[in-house]
């Protein structure tokens, strides 16, 4: 017992800290959206500038759909294993090589063409890495405690974003602004430090990975000559999986997404832009959250164990959605005068909504799918939920928030604009979820080793059958 213990240990340690890395590589351009609008942006209109840097934000969630397909069809194929060190790899070169490019001063529109690439590159390798290291935990740990085991990985991405913004405010206060944005009394500025810093954590994370075994499901597979001939085939044209995809993505992605990124990333935006409150005081607030909401995703992670994913999942989006407004006045009211303990409060509350949704997210998605093609199938409606519909969110919040339209409408008001879109997308998610997703904690997920006429029963009750 105390064996398997110790290689459980093991399994999420080498996983969680490769995943951790992988998410601080692709936060750190979000953690700066504000600061690179004027960096590699044409000048004249800051606020064009702003909406230009977080939209090259969202095109490196625009292409994780694309990332989940490529990687997961190869890591159903190939194994979890070897598709996850080439994903750390390419995350870990494209975002150091950030560090080394030229400004739009220095290389004008090229500059702005590189760094959408290399965020575009982020993208696709993110979009293999978090499928795997989910699925590779889940295949691991006993059923009964998937959700509390896989919470683990669900940490990394708050705590990549933290550890982002943590080197930054280091390099920040260490280099003085001068120096951090122009290299005033350096040989180069310091923003580009926390970017280079990516080659050390990636030797780091290969060292370990590279370590690693394969998957005892997939191992199993392998040796009785089950693995799927065509994943992306047997995933998507299937009618059944295929259902299975759609209602995860608008029962339960969809509305995390936006969760996860109005409590942490929105919630930086509105602090500096609407609230102009300074960069350290936001950096404070948010990251104070960050550490006082992360345990909770273990709890919750826990609780789903008990109660089951779907109640703690919607819990999270219903109660997002009635209280974000509120949230959001309270943030407005504390700034000035500023009461930095109310406002960390209130960003904590958010968090409490984003580790009530994204704690057991991965057990569920991972009891959804068949193990031969769960690589493919799940990651295709995480990294659309998250990519698509949250990683969008920073820019048609902000886009909302400063339009015209809503200036006209909502006077004072409008800076509350952009809440209507996580608002609605959470409804969305409540409703579809409550409908047609069925309760997957009990499901023993090496039950249906292919998808198929005679698999199809094992799996079938996860949903509901969908309305004609």
């Amino acid at each position: 017992m105390e064996k398997e213990h110790g290689t459980i240990r093991r399994v999420i340690l080498a996983s969680s800290l490769g995943t951790l890395f992988e998410w601080y590589d692709f936060y750190l351009y979000g953690s700066l959206a504000v600061f690179f609008g004027a960096k590699f942006f044409p000048p004249g209109d800051e606020t064009a500038q702003l909406l230009a840097s977080l939209a090259t934000f969202g095109a490196g969630f625009g292409v994780r759909p694309l990332g989940a397909l490529v990687f997961g069809h190869v890591g159903d194929l190939v194994g979890r294993k070897y598709t996850f060190l080439i994903t750390m790899a390419t995350m870990g070169l494209a975002t150091a090589l950030v560090g080394f490019l030229p400004t739009y001063e220095q290389a004008g529109i090229w500059a702005t063409v590189a760094l959408v690439g290399l965020r575009l590159l982020q993208g696709l390798a993110l979009g293999g890495e978090y499928g795997g290291a989910a699925t590779y935990v889940a295949e691991h740990v006993p059923d009964a405690r998937r959700g509390y085991f896989t919470a683990y990985i669900q940490t990394t991405a708050t705590l990549g974003f933290f550890l982002s913004m943590l080197v930054i405010g280091v390099t920040r206060a260490f280099m003085g602004e001068a120096g951090f944005k122009s290299g005033e009394g350096a040989p180069f500025a310091g923003w580009r430090l926390p970017f280079v810093f990516s080659f050390a954590l990636l030797a780091v994370s290969l060292y370990i990975r590279v370590k690693m075994k394969e998957s005892p499901l997939f191992s199993k597979l392998k040796a009785d000559g089950k693995l799927s001939k065509n994943p992306l085939k047997e995933s998507f044209t299937n009618p059944v999986n295929l259902r299975f995809v759609l209602i995860a993505l608008f029962g339960a992605t969809a509305g995390q997404g936006v969760v996860w990124y109005t409590g942490q990333f929105y919630a930086l935006t509105f602090l500096q832009t609407a609230l102009k409150l300074d960069w350290k005081v936001a950096y404070l607030v948010v990251s104070a959250a960050l550490l006082i909401g992360t345990p909770l995703f273990l709890y919750f992670g826990h609780l789903s164990d008990r109660i089951g994913r779907k109640p703690v999942m919607l819990g999270g989006c219903a109660l997002a959605a009635l209280t974000y407004i509120p949230i959001y006045m309270g943030l407005k009211l504390f700034s000035d005068p500023l009461n930095i303990p109310m406002l960390i409060l209130l960003v904590s509350v958010q968090m409490a909504y984003v580790a009530m949704v994204y704690g057991p997210i991965a057990a569920f998605l991972v009891e959804l799918f068949p193990t031969n093609i769960r690589y493919t199938s799940m990651s295709l409606p995480y990294h659309l939920g998250n990519g698509w519909f949250g990683g969008f969110l920073p820019l048609i919040a902000t886009a909302l928030t400063t339009s015209d339209r809503a200036k006209a409408l909502l006077g004072d008001g409008a800076i509350y604009a952009g809440l209507a879109y996580p608002i609605a997308v959470c409804l969305v998610t409540v409703v579809v979820g409550r409908l047609y997703i069925r309760e997957t904690k009990d499901h023993k997920i090496d039950t249906a080793e292919r998808l198929g006429p005679a698999a199809a029963p094992a799996v079938e009750p996860a949903v509901l059958p969908v309305a004609p």
